[in-house]
């Protein structure tokens, strides 16, 4: 990505993540202290509540808000009309809450909180002003989301009709990567013109990943996050000194992983680049 072009997500491409936790200045000072973290305020004072913008060298990671119910980490998804596609998301059988405005007078943008036909919990982002993240694939930032499923295939089918996602052969530890067709070119068009040439080695179609979809055992499917970070070892002994859990590692072909959970419930991955190691 260059300085100069800001990152811009067509319809169906996750952009955007926000972290909601009952106690969200416990939630700032793990995550800060995790991945180096600056954070603004965006929720007027005296007004209730907390909405914090985080972000890496001035670039936007996501966001880490107030929230009653139990903490977790919520993946938005780049949409042209939050109305419309909401609306979609129910005839398609899942459930969307009213669409709202954000930031003054709407500026930031539009979004609507759902759930899909299995209950995995995800959002869309009608984009204005706040475009979506900025810092990712980098040390602190966002990697991408991980649909995490009991049976992935019925559970990625849904996206599919709502978004015309495919799901790609290539794998990475436990994860099979999703493609939205077209999306490489988006990138080179606009913010990452190299992106073609810089992955001249990957499996054809790689440019146009947008998430991943993962088998899962036991527990409700979810939408899971995941961060890059520089080591994985010290990011996971970092955050099991700020009061978090390893709850497991593996290395993939190109990454060294942590599945993390932080003081609150909250769980994420953090992975190391790692490619040299095999």
């Amino acid at each position: 990505m260059t300085d100069e072009t800001p990152r811009s997500y067509p319809q169906g491409v996750p952009s955007w993540i926000e972290a909601r936790h009952p106690d969200p200045d416990a939630a700032l000072a793990f995550y800060a202290g995790v991945f180096g973290w600056d954070a603004e305020e965006r929720v007027p004072p005296g007004a209730p509540g907390s909405y914090r913008i985080v972000s890496v060298d001035g670039r936007d990671v996501g966001a880490i808000t107030s929230s009653d119910d139990p903490a977790t980490w919520t993946t938005y998804i780049a949409v042209d009309d939050a109305d419309a596609t909401a609306a979609r998301v129910v005839e398609l059988g899942g459930t969307a809450a009213e669409p709202a405005d954000a930031g003054p007078g709407g500026s930031a943008g539009r979004g609507v909180d759902c759930t899909d036909p299995r209950g995995a919990a995800f959002a869309l982002w009608q984009a204005r002003e706040r475009l979506g993240a900025q810092h990712i694939n980098a040390p602190g930032g966002w990697v991408f989301s991980d649909l995490r499923a009991r049976e992935p295939e019925q559970a990625v089918s849904f996206y599919e009709r709502l978004f015309g996602w495919r799901v790609s052969d290539v794998r990475e530890g436990p994860s099979t990567m999703v493609r939205l067709p077209g999306y490489g070119e988006h990138l080179a068009a606009t913010s990452d013109p190299a992106i073609h040439e810089r992955q001249a080695a990957a499996p054809e179609g790689f440019a146009d990943v947008v998430a991943a979809l993962e088998g899962t055992d036991g527990g409700p499917d979810d939408w899971h996050v995941s961060f890059r970070v520089a080591d994985r070892d010290d990011a996971a002994a970092r955050a099991e000194r700020l009061g978090g859990r390893v709850l497991d590692t593996w290395d993939g072909y190109w990454t060294r992983a942590v599945e993390l959970q932080d003081p609150q419930g909250a769980t994420f991955r953090v992975s190391q680049f790692a490619p040299d190691d095999h």
